[in-house]
């Protein structure tokens, strides 16, 4: 191979990278046919984004032709491998970009996730993406020779996958990209003809574009009693899987296709196939992946849907086709009612595609409730991307009821999910509302004080855990007609419910103090704790503990605005807090009694224990543990 090279440049991998490497390369052993399926399908895509460009520029085709193709050949006296296509190409800064880093946030975290037993999961590393550095498993130096369309310059990537890669000037590499794998000594199985028609056949049979098997060089075949030159070999039906019949599509093609449009590993959880047919025509293969993407939280993550019309690809980022609370789906839409020369600008506020979106939304959120059905299985859905679909309670109002069905939650009577139709079922007489709580954990939230009062009587409390929790709980109407209501705002709602056995028998030595000795210590503690809390009242909810802590109902949640702070945009918020206690309790009944200092160190260990309960630190630590000695020194002499 003769090559021309000039100003060759060193360059080293981005951290990420180098380690990606060591993990693809030491830890996937037992899956290392699966670099042929990342390789035709990034070829693939090259091919699929040159054809879309070609519509506003048909000059892009100039060399190099419209008949897009994917090339493999095999050198068993070079021991090489290549695989080549004419599609896009790359630039120097895209090559850079694309061979060299990894250009996703979160990738840092990811990595470091990626340590022991963990990086021997295919699974998890399909979270992320093997792509092109799986070809590092199966080969000891890669050379990559492209031309992007419509340049005149070529260029040459090579590297060991060791730590650095080289970048420079090739004047023989044509449009397009070729990926040359010099293969190890333990790899040379796949320069064996007959395992690469099996290994395309079994992953890349629906690819849209062929892939051609090209003859060795000097290769004959026998024709009768004569011998000719072999011809090159289309391995692949080369025809638009999501077009043709579902009863032709077996489901291991169906998992494949999932790898393909996905840069998945993970079985799917659903597949969803059909054909829209009326005033608007489209077809849609969509996948809910079984295990979630690293980043799937990410602010910048897009939807991972190809829109095609008529076949040709036209984008994989589009906003607008699916909304963001479904961005796990993959899969692809094509549809004959969309001019192939539209913008992606102009997509935007297209009215095809939002009534695209809209069909599509309501077959996934059909299929999603018929799936509901079987609890096992929906469970582990709503494991995966139950906080995400809780984003379109907030988002979607068109479609929030359909959600609401579809919504699981944690409970405080119940183990496992249970759902709002469950719930309401189960509500107690004189039970208005949907009661609720929020926190970071649904074991600690069980054991919340502020639940004493629910539990007593045998009421269940959502446990919502989940930071979108706090935004669509207060936002959202009712469900069946009973509106949410967060246990902190409950009030005396619990006198009006029937349940428990307090609605059986009174204990005495439960009995609160009378009416105006609580009003005194009421207002003995608002002077004594001062601008610490915002009021000070009772409250039928605690049973077994003194005191809570609980937001104004004028203000925030208390969770939500430890999360604000958390995340820094609290600023200079004031956080109207209010102290509500026991007045049953032994301890409210003997603090109505003390005074002076000895009040005023009683009542600020009690709002230090709130706090410490809900999950805020105290104040001053110094003053409270000086408190905590001098009362421990008198309950031990």
């Amino acid at each position: 191979m003769t090559e021309t090279n000039t100003a060759e440049q060193n360059l080293q991998f981005q951290a990420e990278v180098a380690k990606l490497l060591d993990i693809v390369v030491h830890s996937l052993y037992s899956n290392t046919e699966i670099f042929l399926r990342e390789l035709i399908s990034n070829a693939s895509d090259a091919c699929d984004k040159l054809r879309y460009g070609a519509i506003t520029d048909p000059k892009l085709l100039d060399d190099g032709g419209s008949a897009f193709e994917i090339h493999l050949s095999i050198d068993k006296t070079a021991n090489t491998l290549t695989i080549a296509d004419n599609g896009i190409g790359m630039t120097r800064d895209e090559l850079i970009a694309n061979l060299g880093t990894i250009a996703k946030s979160g990738t840092s975290e990811f990595m470091k996730s990626l340590s022991g037993d963990k990086a021997k999961d295919v699974s998890l590393i399909g979270q992320f993406g093997v792509g092109f550095y799986s070809s590092f498993m199966v080969a000891d130096k890669v050379d990559v020779f492209t031309r992007k369309a419509g340049e005149a310059q070529g260029l040459r990537w090579s590297s060991d996958g060791k730590g650095s890669f080289t970048i420079a000037q090739d004047d023989t590499a044509t449009r397009g990209a070729k990926i040359v794998l010099h293969m190890k000594k333990d790899a040379e199985e796949f320069l064996d003809k007959f395992r690469l028609r099996n290994i395309v056949k079994t992953y890349s049979d629906h690819i849209a574009v062929p892939v051609i098997l090209d003859p060795a060089p000097g290769e004959k075949v026998k024709d009768g009693d004569t011998e000719k030159d072999a011809s090159p070999e289309t391995l692949n039906s080369a025809s638009a899987l999501w077009m043709r019949p579902k009863s032709e599509i077996t489901p291991e093609q169906y998992k494949e296709f999932y790898h393909h449009v996905g840069h998945a590993f993970d079985e799917p959880w659903h597949t969803l196939h059909f054909k829209a047919e009326g005033a608007i025509e489209y077809t849609a293969l969509m996948f809910i992946p079984s295990t979630k993407p690293f980043d799937l939280f990410n602010p910048d993550r897009k939807n991972n849907i190809k829109l095609y019309v008529n076949r040709v690809f036209i984008s994989d980022q589009l906003e607008g086709l699916m909304p963001r609370y479904l961005r796990f789906v993959r899969g692809v839409v094509d549809s004959s009612d969309l001019p192939l020369n539209i913008s992606r600008e102009m997509l935007q506020d297209n009215p095809v595609l939002r009534k695209i979106q809209g069909g599509l939304v309501k077959r996934l959120l059909k299929d999603l409730k018929d799936r509901a059905g079987n609890a096992d299985e929906y469970n582990k859905f709503w494991d995966v991307f139950g906080p995400v679909m809780k984003e379109g309670l907030y988002e979607d109002f068109e479609r929030r009821d359909e959600l609401l069905d579809l919504a699981r939650f944690r409970s405080s009577l119940h183990d496992g999910w249970v759902s709002l139709k469950d719930y309401v079922g189960r509500m107690k007489e004189g039970q208005d509302f949907i009661y609720t709580i929020t926190g970071e954990d649904a074991a600690l939230l069980k054991n919340s004080p502020q639940l004493e009062g629910f539990m007593a009587k045998g009421i269940e409390v959502l446990l919502l855990t989940d930071p979108i929790d706090e935004f669509w709980s207060s936002s959202i109407g009712a469900y069946d007609k009973k509106s949410f209501k967060t246990v902190a705002m409950a009030g005396d709602d619990l006198s009006k419910i029937k349940g428990g056995d307090t609605d059986e028998k009174k204990e005495e030595d439960k009995s609160p103090a009378s009416e105006q000795a609580i009003k005194d210590l009421i207002e003995n503690l608002k002077k004594s704790l001062g601008t610490a809390v915002t009021d000070v009242r009772t409250t039928e909810k605690l049973k077994g503990s003194p005191v809570c802590l609980v937001a104004d109902t004028a203000g925030m949640s208390l969770h939500m605005a430890r999360m604000l702070k958390q995340h820094g945009e609290a600023g200079n918020l004031a956080i109207r807090k209010v102290l509500e206690i026991n007045a049953k309790h032994a301890l409210i009944k003997r603090l109505m009694v003390l005074s002076g200092t000895a009040f005023d160190d009683a009542a600020a260990l009690l709002l230090d224990q709130a706090r410490i309960i809900e999950g805020e630190p105290v104040a001053d630590p110094v003053a409270f543990a000086k408190r905590l000695s001098a009362m421990l020194e008198k309950a031990l002499v």
